[in-house]
This record gives C-alpha cells, sequence and structure tokens, in this order.
C-alpha cells in the first residue's frame, strides 16, 4: 500500500505517523473551531501525530427537520479557510451533492463523503476529479467487502488519492455494532483505514428527534481498532458535548483527547513495529 499525500502537509498510510481526523460535529461558530482546533494540533504535536481538522458547515442527515444544519457551505468554507491559515492544518467538510463539490474543494484539503452516499457514483467521480484527496465513509449497511465497489469508482479517477473510514454497521434499530474483521478487509484494497471511533458508538435516531450515543465506548473500541493494524482515527471532539447541538451524546470531550491519543500512539507504534518484522 502505498501512502496518500495530503498536499503542502504529511502522507497517511504505512510507515507514517498516526493521524487523527478530528473536530466538532458541525460549525456551531468560528470561536469553537478555533478553540478546538487549537487543541488538537497542540496535543498532536506535543505526540506527533498528523492532523486533520474536521467540522461539517451542513449537516444534512440530521434526524429531524428543526436539528441545527450548521451556517451553510459559504460561511463554513471561510471558517475553515481561515482555520487552515491561522492553524496551518489541512481542513475536510462533507459533501453531500455534486454542485457542492467545486467550491468545497476550492478550499478543503480533502473531501468527505457521508457514509449514507458511499454509493452515490456522480458525486464519488465528482469528488475524484478535483484531484483532492477523498475520505470516503463505509455505509452502515454495506459489507466491507462491497466497498470495493466504491473504492473502484474513485480510483478509475484518481488512483491513490483515497482514505476508507469505518464508522459501525446497522445492527438492529437504533444501534450500530463495529466488526473489527472489516478493517484488514478495508486495508486490502490498497487504501489507509481510518477508524471512526466517535459516529460508531452512535445510536442513529435514538433519542426520538436526535441521535443518541454511548461515548463511554470510545476507548476501549478505538484501542482495538488501532491493534487491528489501522492508520488513524476519526473523533468528533466538543469542549462541553452536553452542549453541542450535534452529536453531543457520541463526541469526545476536549480535555480527555490527550490521554487517549498516548495510548492510541503506543498500541500504533507496536503494531507498526510487528508488521515491518512479519509478525
Amino acid at each position: 500500500m502505498e501512502p496518500v499525500s495530503i498536499p503542502g502537509f504529511f502522507e497517511v498510510g504505512a510507515n507514517r505517523p498516526f493521524l487523527l481526523i478530528g473536530g466538532p460535529c458541525v460549525i456551531e461558530s468560528a470561536e469553537l473551531c478555533r478553540e478546538v482546533a487549537a487543541g488538537l494540533k497542540e496535543i498532536c504535536d506535543r505526540l506527533g501525530i498528523s492532523y486533520v481538522f474536521k467540522a461539517s458547515y451542513d449537516k444534512a442527515n440530521r434526524t429531524s427537520l428543526d436539528a441545527f444544519r450548521g451556517p451553510g457551505q459559504r460561511e463554513g468554507l471561510r471558517i475553515l479557510a481561515d482555520i487552515r491559515q491561522d492553524y496551518g492544518v489541512p481542513v475536510v467538510s462533507d459533501v453531500h451533492e455534486v454542485a457542492q463539490v467545486a467550491p468545497a474543494a476550492e478550499v478543503l484539503d480533502l473531501l468527505q463523503i457521508p457514509a449514507f452516499l458511499c454509493r452515490q457514483t456522480d458525486l464519488l467521480v465528482v469528488a475524484a476529479q478535483t484531484g483532492k484527496v477523498v475520505s470516503l465513509k463505509k455505509g452502515q449497511f454495506v459489507s466491507p467487502w462491497d466497498m470495493r465497489h466504491a473504492v473502484a469508482k474513485i480510483n478509475a479517477v484518481s488512483r491513490n488519492r483515497l482514505l476508507l473510514m469505518e464508522r459501525g454497521a446497522s445492527f438492529g434499530y437504533n444501534n450500530l455494532v463495529v466488526d473489527m474483521r472489516s478493517l484488514p478487509v478495508l486495508r486490502s484494497f490498497g487504501c489507509p483505514v481510518i477508524y471512526d471511533a466517535t459516529h460508531s458508538v452512535q445510536l442513529p435516531g435514538g433519542a426520538g428527534g436526535s441521535s443518541g450515543g454511548q461515548r463511554e465506548f470510545i476507548p476501549p473500541l478505538a484501542r482495538a481498532a488501532v491493534a487491528a493494524g489501522i492508520d488513524g482515527v476519526f473523533m468528533e471532539v466538543h469542549p462541553e458535548p452536553g452542549t453541542a447541538l450535534c452529536d453531543g451524546p457520541n463526541s469526545m470531550p476536549l480535555a480527555e483527547v490527550e490521554a487517549l491519543l498516548t495510548r492510541l500512539v503506543a498500541i500504533h507504534k507496536l503494531v507498526q513495529a510487528d508488521l515491518r518484522a512479519g509478525v
């Protein structure tokens, strides 16, 4: 597997530093984004971790019509551009429609395809045509081996520009389960694999008009995923998850991130050493 380059920043993949993609679920304000970006960058610099800031400018797949969606693409991209410039980190956000891709690609370093849209051929192809790195989430309804078709759609347009992300599979109603066997299957497609540690503990629609979550399971599942041989983690992070306007129940408190990342990096180093030794 060749590493994937995020131009101007770093490479992701085997024998490269561990990666964190993290930030608040949605852009609640520029001030919140700056607080989280500054905090996570400081932690990642201290631990030798590559860092990508993530926040959504429009959460188009909220459970309820009345749920907060964000500031919209124009204002959201302005905030993300400021984060990129002021903190010197690459930025990523979701694209939901073909029409959103071109303006998003002018600002973002990575284009994230939401899990619900992982089979939308036109969206995948147009995102790949930008030449940007595509961060593709595996749908909750898709088997890991069937993701090879989505990978093929992107690779047909732009090779070695793809990160695959595992975020759990539907397990009955309002519940997800993580099959750790999925991680090596996804990695067998030749792409770096990222584990979505916070959406994997989400309870979709489980709080009535919004999704619930079980954040107490973030650390053990993240440790297990890193031990399975992934290249990084995705985490929604908020200074006060109880007040978050989106995905608070499955967000990681900012104050607890460094302790978890310290353990994940230690596990990652052990696994990488075993892989190099052929263990």
